[in-house]
Formats: structure tokens, C-alpha cells, sequence
């Protein structure tokens, strides 16, 4: 993990937090710059203007203060996240989802229900006895059986 000020190439990435005091952070949550967005780098902030980025179909320059408190990783990375299973995250923890495992049926029936490669969700409850764990995905809200739940790898997100 980066910030977008150390980055020296172009590419796409996601955005694991946002640094910075209450005001900055909020300001740029109304601009939709939260964490498990996606960002592409289109000139870097080496080049002589300024760091240029693609952020939700508009092209954006983001100065050399406000790029040192973006802490992205490569989309690509996935081998180097730190991945943690769905049913082990706590209430209100967010992830990106990684990687799948178990039989073919139960991969399926996942990502029938929304649970795709690089999709954020955010724990939203968990059962008194910890199962089901209800998340939120794509909007809308899903409960998963904790061993269904514990085939999907996320990388958390969004960690002070």
C-alpha cells in the first residue's frame, strides 16, 4: 500500500483509507473518494503537471497535499493483500472481496447473490450467536450462513 503521492506509473487502483483531519476526509467522502473506490492514475505526480487521475467517469488533478493522504494498492496486488475471512470481520468492518473458495456450486450461488471479485461490503450485523452475518452488498443488504460466509476472503479497508 501506497499513497498516490509515491506512485510513479500509471494503472488502476483502489482506495484502502483516507488520511487527514475530520474536515479534509469528509470533503472528500462528498466527492466520493472513500474507501474501495476505484481510481486510474493518468499522469503521476512526478511529471511536471501534477498528479492527474480518472475517478468515476471525470478526469481530476489532485494536488501534491491531498495525494500524500490517499492510501491506495494496485489492483493487481491481490497476492500481497492481507486477506481475512468474511465471517471474521466485526460489525461495521468493510472489505474488498479477494478471492472465493469452496465447491463450485457455492462460488456460484456467491456471486449469483452479488459477491463478485473486487466488490466492496460492509458488515452491517451479526446474529447473537454469530450466525448469519448480515452484509451490506451493492446496496443492498444479504445474511450469509457463517460458514458460507467464511469462503470469502476480503482485504479489509477503510482501517484508521
Amino acid at each position: 500500500m501506497k499513497t498516490l503521492s509515491e506512485l510513479n506509473g500509471r494503472g488502476k487502483y483502489v482506495i484502502i483509507k483516507v488520511l487527514g483531519d475530520h474536515k479534509l476526509v469528509r470533503r472528500l467522502a462528498e466527492m466520493g473518494m472513500i474507501a474501495g473506490k476505484s481510481i486510474t492514475i493518468i499522469t503521476p505526480a512526478s511529471g511536471p503537471t501534477g498528479l492527474t487521475i480518472f475517478f468515476q467517469g471525470q478526469r481530476l488533478a489532485i494536488s501534491d497535499d491531498i495525494a500524500e493522504r490517499i492510501v491506495v494498492r494496485n489492483m493487481s496486488d491481490e497476492e500481497t493483500a492481507d486477506l481475512h475471512s468474511l465471517s471474521d470481520l466485526a460489525i461495521s468492518d468493510s472489505g474488498i472481496v479477494t478471492k472465493m473458495t469452496g465447491g463450485k456450486e457455492l462460488r456460484k450461488r456467491l456471486m449469483d447473490m452479488g459477491l463478485t471479485k473486487g466488490t466492496m461490503i460492509k458488515v452491517n450485523n451479526v446474529a447473537p450467536l454469530g450466525d448469519p452475518v448480515e452484509i451490506i452488498v451493492r446496496g443492498y443488504k444479504l445474511s450469509l450462513r457463517k460458514a458460507d460466509a467464511s469462503n470469502v476472503l476480503v482485504e479489509k479497508v477503510g482501517e484508521g
